[in-house]
């Protein structure tokens, strides 16, 4: 039947005033019902944008979207989509959605998006086009080994790119077992340059020895700046990694830039004459969070801004003489411009907007970034010229609008030495004044690391889920966090786990004596640094916590040196002596150093693959705790995971398990929980 042509025999004026008395009734009904709250299930769903690029004329961007696998059916890393949007009309159109993809450009002169990914029956991360009139994306190059990153030339037909070396020594032994040699015979990241356009052209490697990590273009196309290390070895990525600037066949070296200590991106000026780095301060800095500028001939840079009080993120050039970028000043963000001598700085978007991650600046100064809030995960921002407000394009999880949330504020306290900190607090759902409720302390790793006031709930920070359930959730910047400038970066060094920590433990008095935390009541959790951070305060401060739960995280600082892969990074940037130095400091700064005292009940988990903190760490407390005292200990590992989880099913399991025991030792709500997870029992509404 034709349903356009149906006649109704019923009266359309009655009919358009019952359709209209639904309307209102459903409308009111709907407003009337109550909103959910924020549940291990809604932090597995949801979406978050990764990348932003702009298309050099501002008329479209790139950018990718990050969609989790459902926990129910896969236990699968997120995929990486791809979406373009046109200015113009606002619409965003997917783009790539059949594979994860990495590495997005315009290809220059050619109406076309690359990008790296690994299509059904590839072997290697390859590199892929697709027309910005849509179709499919071909496959433009591929390599023996995976392509970890590339960049265009101007002429839009030769690519640099990195990947391991296909050429790695085999075993030429013909037994039928194969023992591992560590690090020894490592495979290094070579540079390569070839041209897309001729199918017979073969690559030819960069002439230089060591690992490159990154591989960028001369505006003119006639050199390459690349960042190389001398060895694959994680300390020395972290540690040695130079820039150095080669002729286009990766022949000769051309100049060398002269600096030490960590390196971040790096920039050429649009006529070629200057490099813009973000690079630490020096050996000691922890991050690469300060602004330099060099000849393009080499030398020393210059570090621009060195009594910046905020860290540098990220950074273009609008011009030859000016500088963009985007930085953290304490828990804010912010995004200005700079002269390259560093004069004339200045503020366009600051405090009380949207937390921005990243940005991608066209050549008519429309600007996107990407942004969060404390009630939104990551989005699409856009402001055009002469605008001083990014506008949100993107809302990727909608569903978000019928989800109650706790407040979020910015929090200071005093320290016992009167240093001043800050922090971020987010209250209870619907929490009421002169009650007292339990808090949850989110350490950060690192601890070169901070939070911003943005979206901070994850699979591992309880968040917006804690405080749908009754919590205060308090996300601590103690001494050693970035975003406070280089002297406060350093503040921590030499004092492994003493006045940082007591810095997270004077916070959480304060919340105590302002009578909103129950002092009976108080959880901590964190990961990496942050573990390290939850088993002291679980063992030292004992006394302090009623709950903890670790993740990746050291429990014997003697043991975790040899057991990590950056043993080195740990002197210069955090100890600032050796372990044989002192092995009764390090013993003595240690969470089982204190374990026979242990009353907090601790869950730990962790990677079983882990090779930053390995899982043997994890080990060590739980057998300590759980020998030397009566408290309430569980150890949870997960095969296949390293220095946190990326599979679906491992990451809510965490979540889900560590909700389950602050629920139990903060608020009794059931007996010590099961060890198996009961999808059907999860409290979906909690």
């Amino acid at each position: 039947m034709n349903y356009s042509n149906f006649k109704t025999p019923l009266n359309t004026g009655r009919m358009w005033i019952f359709l209209l008395l639904a309307l209102f009734i459903s409308d009111a009904a709907l407003a009337q019902q109550p909103k959910e709250r924020l549940t291990p299930q809604h932090v597995a769903k949801t979406k978050s944008v990764g990348d932003v690029i702009m298309a050099p004329d501002g008329n479209r961007l790139a950018y990718t979207l990050t969609v989790q696998a459902d926990p129910m059916k896969e236990n699968k890393s997120a995929k990486r989509e791809l979406y373009l949007m046109d200015l113009l009309s606002g619409e965003s159109t997917p783009f790539v959605t059949t594979m994860s993809v990495s590495s997005v450009q315009f290809r220059p002169g050619n109406n076309a998006l690359t990008f790296l990914g690994k299509r059904s029956g590839d072997n290697v991360n390859a590199l892929y086009q697709i027309s910005l009139e849509g179709g499919e994306p071909q496959k433009l190059f591929s390599f023996e080994t995976s392509i970890a990153a590339y960049h265009w030339a101007p002429d839009g037909d030769h690519i640099a790119y990195m990947a391991a070396d296909p050429s790695s020594v085999e075993s030429s032994s013909e037994l039928p077992y194969k023992p591992e040699i560590y690090e020894e015979n490592l495979t290094q990241r070579r540079g390569y340059i070839t041209n897309v356009t001729m199918s017979d052209h073969a690559p030819h490697r960069v002439a230089l020895e060591g690992s490159i990590y990154q591989m960028k273009w001369s505006p003119n196309g006639e050199k390459i700046a690349l960042a190389i290390a001398p060895t694959p070895l994680i300390d020395d990525y972290y540690m040695h990694q130079q820039v150095k600037i080669v002729d286009n066949h990766g022949e000769k070296v051309l100049a060398e830039v002269n600096h030490e200590g960590k390196l971040g991106q790096f920039e050429w000026s649009p006529n070629g004459n200057l490099l813009a780095m973000i690079a630490g301060a020096d050996i000691h800095d922890p991050i690469d969070g300060r602004l330099f500028v060099v000849s393009a001939e080499g030398g020393t840079p210059n570090n621009i801004k060195p009594d910046f009080r905020g860290m540098f993120e990220h950074i273009q050039w609008a011009n030859n003489n000016t500088l963009n970028y985007l930085a953290s000043e304490g828990v804010w963000s912010s995004y200005g411009k700079i002269n390259s001598d560093g004069s004339g700085m200045q503020t366009i978007v600051g405090n009380g907007g949207p937390n921005l991650g990243d940005f991608s600046r066209s050549n008519n100064a429309t600007v996107a970034f990407v942004g969060d809030s404390p009630s939104h995960p990551s989005e699409i921002f856009l402001m055009k010229k002469g605008q001083k407000t990014p506008k949100r394009m993107t809302n990727s999880n909608d569903w978000l609008s019928n989800i109650e949330m706790g407040e979020q504020e910015v929090v200071t306290w005093t320290a016992r030495d009167g240093k001043r900190l800050q922090g971020l607090l987010i209250h209870p759902v619907n929490a009421t004044k002169d009650s007292t409720y339990p808090l949850v302390t989110v350490v950060h790793g690192g601890p070169e690391s901070h939070y911003n006031n943005g979206w901070l709930t994850g699979y591992s920070q309880p968040g917006q889920v804690a405080a749908g359930k009754g919590y205060y959730v308090f996300y601590p910047n103690y001494r050693g966090s970035t975003g406070r400038g280089v002297n406060f970066a350093k503040s921590s060094q030499g004092d492994l786990a003493g006045a940082e920590f007591d810095d997270i433990v004077d916070g959480v008095d304060e919340f105590v004596e302002a009578g909103i935390a129950h002092p009976d009541k108080i959880g901590v959790t964190g990961g990496s640094y942050g573990g390290y951070a939850t088993g002291w305060m679980a063992t030292r401060y004992t006394d302090r916590f009623a709950a903890g739960v670790m993740f990746v995280g050291i429990s014997n600082n003697i043991s975790r040196w040899g057991t990590s892969d950056i043993p080195e990074e740990l002197f210069p940037v955090h100890a600032r002596k050796r372990i044989w130095e002192d092995y009764q400091f390090y013993l003595e700064r240690s969470p089982i150093y204190y374990a026979g005292q242990a009353e907090t009940p601790l869950l730990i988990m962790a990677g079983k693959e882990d090779t930053r903190v390995d899982p043997g760490q994890s080990y060590e407390l739980y057998r300590h705790i759980k020998t030397r005292t009566d408290t309430p200990v569980r150890l949870v590992l997960y095969p296949g995971e390293g220095h946190g989880n990326t599979r679906s099913t491992a990451r809510f399991d965490y979540n889900v398990r560590m909700m389950r025991w602050f629920d139990q030792y903060l608020k009794g709500e059931e007996q010590r929980p099961d060890t198996e997870i009961d999808v059907e029992a999860v409290d979906i509404q909690n």
